[in-house]
């Protein structure tokens, strides 16, 4: 007597990101978690620059040449955006904690809102610094 294969049973599948309609909260959504994973990138920079800073002139010099390459430079910017990104998204969230904004329009306006801020607010800081010399 042979035995049948056991029934597979059909499971719905998880809804992925290719299954939901684009929309800018998804975006902001994303975003979000982005951007904390590369500031948690960045508090390890932040660590590594106190390494350097404690190693001695040398180790320092290294640290500071790294970040002050075209790619260590990209990855600052990156972490900028990140930083002020989540600032706006702090603002969002806090508006949402008290129970209001959850209306489709007001929540994509703040989405883009926090999107453009932390864009603006990254170039105006990077032009600054470069005008100061701080680049």
């Amino acid at each position: 007597m042979t035995e049948a294969s056991p029934r597979v049973r059909e499971r719905p599948l998880s809804p992925h990101l290719q299954v939901w309609r684009w929309h800018v909260t998804m975006l902001g959504s994303i975003l979000h978690r982005a951007c904390l994973m590369g500031l948690y990138v960045g508090a390890l920079i932040l660590v590594g620059w106190a390494v350097a800073l404690a190693s001695g002139p040398e180790a320092y010099a290294v640290f500071k040449s790294l970040l002050g390459s075209p790619l260590g430079k990209l990855v600052l910017f990156g972490l900028t955006f990140a930083l002020f990104f989540q600032l706006s998204s702090v603002v969002r969230h806090a508006i949402w904690d008290t129970g209001k904004g959850f209306d489709k329009k007001f929540a994509d306006t703040m989405t883009i809102a926090s999107i453009v801020f932390a864009a603006v607010a990254t170039v105006v800081t990077w032009v600054l610094a470069g005008a100061t010399g701080a680049l």
